[in-house]
Formats: C-alpha cells, sequence, structure tokens
C-alpha cells in the first residue's frame, strides 16, 4: 500500500513538473504572412509590417537600408523595440519562423534567427539566435547565442530562464 501510494505521489509530483515547463509555438515572420503598414522602395526600401504572435501579442517586423529587426507589441498595444540592428550594424535579415516559449499559453521568450552579414562581403553570413523575454511591461534582448552544434537547445535553455536577467544594452 505505502508503494502504491508513494508511486502516485512520484506520478503526480511528475505531472505537475510537466505542466509547468515551458514549450513552443511557432510563427511566421514571412512578408506574405504580415500586414503591410508601410513600405518604401525607393533607394534601400523600409517596410514595415505586422505579423500574428500568440497569446495576443504581436511581432512588428522593420526593415530599413538592407538591415532588419523585430518589435514586440503586447495585447494592450504596447511596443517594444528589440532593436537586433543596434547589437550588429552589418547587412541583416530575420529568419521566416520565430519560436515562442510560451507557459500556459502566455509567451514569456521569443527566439529568432538573425542573419547578419560580412561587412566585408567575403566570408558567409553569421546566424544568431537572439533570445528576448517578453511581458507585459518589458521586452528585450537577454541573449546572443551564436552558431553552435546545440545552439537552438542552448538558445531554449536561455530564453526559459529570460524572464530573470536583465536586459542585453546594444553596443
Amino acid at each position: 500500500m505505502r508503494k502504491i501510494f508513494a508511486a502516485s505521489i512520484c506520478i503526480f509530483i511528475a505531472s505537475l513538473a510537466a505542466f509547468a515547463q515551458n514549450t513552443s509555438v511557432y510563427t511566421s515572420t514571412k512578408t506574405s504572412s504580415c500586414r503591410t503598414i508601410s513600405s518604401n522602395p525607393n533607394e534601400a526600401g523600409s517596410y514595415e509590417g505586422e505579423c500574428l504572435g500568440v497569446g495576443g501579442y504581436k511581432v512588428r517586423l522593420l526593415e530599413g537600408d538592407i538591415r532588419q529587426t523585430l518589435n514586440i507589441v503586447t495585447p494592450a498595444k504596447k511596443k517594444f523595440e528589440l532593436d537586433f540592428w543596434g547589437f550588429f550594424p552589418s547587412f541583416s535579415s530575420i529568419g521566416e519562423k520565430i519560436e515562442w516559449r510560451t507557459k500556459s499559453g502566455v509567451p514569456v521568450a521569443l527566439i529568432a534567427r538573425y542573419n547578419v552579414a560580412d561587412p566585408e562581403g567575403v566570408k558567409k553570413d553569421i546566424s544568431y539566435l537572439m533570445v528576448s523575454k517578453i511581458g507585459k511591461t518589458q521586452s528585450c534582448v537577454t541573449d546572443i547565442v551564436k552558431p553552435g552544434a546545440n545552439q537552438n537547445a542552448d538558445a531554449r535553455v536561455l530564453a526559459d530562464a529570460a524572464s530573470t536577467k536583465p536586459c542585453k544594452k546594444t553596443e
């Protein structure tokens, strides 16, 4: 009887731990999937589009001078600039899919692929993962994950801890 009771307790605790873990939801940043807010094809061009997020959040994809970044828009319409191009001034592009880390359906972090061109134009692009904490009162970049064998897994671990981290400063 004690063994059954102890096993039941262990299963209950394990199920609570599994329930409390963050999960991933993916959304698109393809311009064809986003609502165009403004677009100017002249010179280096500019674009601003609003893409669907999760939990009432949206993402604004911004492009100017062949550089891209994201802004977060909360359900209350508050906007937070993630300022990716402040970390890397070279030509850049956002990956076509972003990963939202959610807890009980509420976004707590975002992982976006950020492809940065070599300023000399000699080497191939470097593909970073930008990790940002997401919240009603603050959203900002907390970590930048360099390319590597465990890049995606490392980014998820950092994203799941992002809410306790300070915002990363641009250089």
